[in-house]
């Protein structure tokens, strides 16, 4: 073993057992700060730009990283970032490494998990070789070091690529989607089980099995956030949701459960010191099966291409291990269930999360160490400032991914968001809305405002310490749907499955909220005058909501809401200026991939949006009328495709390229997208400053704010 291996495991085995950012930009030819060029320079190709952080995957199984969180995955590794993943459970599933249908299995063999983990393991080490270095047989240094309560844990070194590491919990699997199996993450996070035992690889270094209890087990996880020192940490979700109150999750129990135990355990990351800041990111799973696709073709294939490796599709024997090289259950169908042509985001999808506030200040907020971080600019010629954070909110509490603001008339800034709550028991286990509003323009924002949540008729007017009531009801009065599903185990994620909020304000100050119910219906809160308690939670209709709802208002003063469906998107729309919001009116868009975007333009409002399976943006403008809306024939933007939300202001666009880097565009230029080299978290922002000119944000893995700017349009000559 060389000195640099021999060092790393010692930090290893240290670490087991156991400061502020700056503003960077893209290296697009802009900056942040003033420009000396003339301010109509003609836009110049965009230059590399160096993607910086260490990424940190949890999944429950091995092959949900593939399935679920690639092509993120492999272009972290392009790059050069650290990049570590761990697997919760050993996957032993069964414990026979063959295909799941009956006419193809052997009654005769014995199940072996041992070897079925050993097998997984070998093909998720083949898929991550060829990821980094084109060559599944690249050898890999497989370590057991000690974790909490006695436990160890495997850790692979790719020796080729020593900044890619893996770790095996090998905690056991709960062997059952949703079957009530207390030996399992879902037994042990509610408390079926005091423990949950090992399930060892038939080929680990680990030799010693063990069982962890809920508190050593946040403990583990916890220890290997602080030795790796993520600053971006990949997870699955908490909170799909059921088919219905009290019916089967929307996902693998094993992935929401191991998200949970993921939550928890940054939460305690993040009361540590001496970490980075770090953001979280997370990843639909088995939902995506009924979803349309979102990766093109190319892209599509080449996560393909990774999965076979991992199902060991050509059955050669090039590993030498009797337990097989690799997981022939996804042989048969290394797509999944489609799920090679899509990746999508369960949280942090919203392009609104940079404004502008008091005249010439910009605001930017990002969810980073389970608070709210935001960074500004006070006037043009000035540099940013950040990141700070807002007033923490309540004890045992985090803010989700993701955030969305609103301007007030006098130049105030509203920031909302959702954030998570464990609690002391299963069934305390909760997400809702929050909203902070500045004091003033320019002044510090003040205390969380505590939503609550549209689907159990809790209106957060019982606030926990350090909230201030947002509404004045004391009851559920006016609330329409269902209450709530509380199980034996006062599991309540179907009414935690919510979509994040938005908000819209009138002339006169007054908020209004808008979020995506569990039951993928459109809900409202309104105040009924500015700088008033919110009133109850109301049913805006609408069926089969995915993603989350967008607003923006037209230069005549009448609302928008848009929000997509599976196949298509729904409007909701002010007749005039002040009337009630009238819909959901179809709006016959085609199926989009679930993520929109809206911005005011001239008398009517532009929608922006990506195409299934192409991934390429397409724009709409929508004009509100006495009736339904009437929209103009959908235009692509031009360019190749890509994958998550557009951010968009004016005429600039900015969002994910094909290849998964930021890039933007001003429709009408030559090339159509300017691309750079720099992977981001979340989704792009932009805004558009008075003199015309475009700026876009996004949060890098480094846990970083991103900016570039992009001249103004160029002016149509006048004949």
């Amino acid at each position: 073993m060389s000195l640099a291996s021999r060092t790393r495991t010692a930090a290893l085995l240290a670490a087991l057992t156991a400061g502020a950012a700056g503003i960077t930009t893209w290296a697009y030819g802009y900056t942040s700060a003033p420009r000396p060029a003339a301010p109509h320079a003609p836009q110049t190709p965009l230059r590399p730009s160096v993607t910086q952080g260490t990424v940190l995957q949890v999944v429950a199984h091995p092959d949900d990283d593939l399935f679920f969180m690639n092509p993120d995955l492999s272009r972290s590794i392009s790059t050069g970032v650290k990049v570590t993943t761990v697997y919760l459970t050993a996957g032993e599933s069964d414990g026979r490494n063959e295909a799941h249908s009956p006419h193809l299995q052997d009654p005769a063999r014995p199940a072996d998990h041992a070897a079925y983990a050993e097998a997984r393991q070998n093909g998720i080490r083949a898929a991550y070789a060829e990821m980094a270095t084109g060559r599944r047989t690249s050898a890999w240094q497989r370590t057991s070091v000690p974790t909490t309560g006695g436990g160890s844990a495997e850790v692979d070194i790719l020796l080729a690529r020593p900044e890619v590491n893996l770790v095996w919990m090998q905690m056991r699997e709960a062997r059952s989607i949703s079957g009530d199996n207390p030996d399992s993450l879902r037994g042990l996070w509610d408390g079926k089980v005091p423990a949950l035992g090992s399930q060892l690889a038939s080929g680990t270094p680990v030799t010693t099995p063990f069982s962890y209890t809920k508190e050593q087990a946040v403990q583990a996880i916890a220890n290997v956030f602080a030795l790796y020192k993520p600053t971006t940490i990949r997870t699955q979700d908490p909170t799909p949701g059921r088919t219905r109150p009290a019916g089967a999750f929307h996902d693998h129990q094993d992935h929401m459960y191991g998200a949970r135990f993921v939550q928890a355990a940054t939460e305690r990351y993040a009361a540590s010191t001496g970490r980075p800041h770090f953001s979280v990111q997370n990843y639909v799973s088995y939902p995506n099966s009924s979803l349309p696709p979102t990766l093109d073709a190319k892209a599509a294939e080449e996560k393909l291409g990774y999965l076979k490796t991992y199902a060991w599709s050509d059955h050669q024997d090039w590993c030498g291990s009797p337990a097989g090289c690799g997981d022939r259950k996804t042989a048969t169908r290394p797509t999944g269930a489609g799920w090679n042509q899509a990746i999508r985001y369960s949280r942090g999808e919203s392009t609104t999360w940079m404004t502008q506030g008091a005249p010439g200040r910009l605001y930017a907020f990002a969810a980073l160490d389970g608070q709210m971080a935001y960074w500004t600019r006070p006037g043009p010629t000035a540099a940013w400032q950040g990141p700070r954070f807002l007033p923490a909110t309540a004890p045992g509490t985090s803010i989700d991914a993701g955030a969305s603001t609103a301007r007030l008339p006098d130049g105030r800034i509203a920031v909302l968001a959702t954030r998570t709550t464990l609690g002391a028991t299963p069934k305390d286990y909760r997400r809702e809305a929050v909203l902070a509003l500045q004091s003033a323009p320019g002044a510090a924002f003040g205390p969380w405002q505590n939503l609550g949540t549209p689907d159990t008729g809790h209106t957060g007017d019982t606030p926990a310490t350090g909230d201030t009531p947002a509404t004045g009801d004391t009851s559920a009065t006016g609330h329409t749907g269902h209450t709530g599903d509380a199980s034996a185990t006062g599991d309540v994620s179907a009414t935690t499955a919510l979509g994040a909020p938005t908000a819209a304000v009138d002339a006169t100050g007054r908020i209004t909220v808008y979020m995506r119910d569990s039951r993928r219906t459109l809900r409202a809160r309104t105040q009924p005058a500015p700088d008033t308690a919110f009133g109850p939670w109301q049913t805006l209709g609408g069926t089969g909501l995915q993603g989350d709802p967008v607003t923006a208002t037209d230069s005549a003063g009448r609302r928008h809401v848009y929000a997509a469906t599976d196949r298509t998107v729904l409007a909701w729309t002010q007749p005039a200026p002040g009337a009630p919001l009238a819909g959901p009116f179809p709006t016959g868009l085609p199926a989009t991939t679930g993520v929109l975007s809206a911005t005011p333009q001239d008398d009517g409002v532009r929608l922006s949006f990506r195409r299934p399976t192409t991934g390429t943006v397409t724009t709409t403008q929508a004009t509100a009328t006495a009736a339904a809306p009437v929209l103009s024939p959908p235009a692509e933007a031009g360019g190749e495709g890509g994958y998550g939300a557009v951010g968009t202001a004016g005429h600039l666009l900015a969002g994910r390229a094909a290849t998964g880097t930021a890039a933007v565009t001003l429709p009408g230029r030559t090339p159509a997208w300017s691309e750079s080299q720099m992977l981001y978290t979340g989704a792009p922002a932009a805004v558009t400053a008075p003199d015309g000119t475009g700026l876009a944000a996004a949060l890098g893995l480094d846990a970083d704010l991103h900016l570039t700017t992009t001249p103004p349009p160029t002016p149509t000559p006048t004949p």
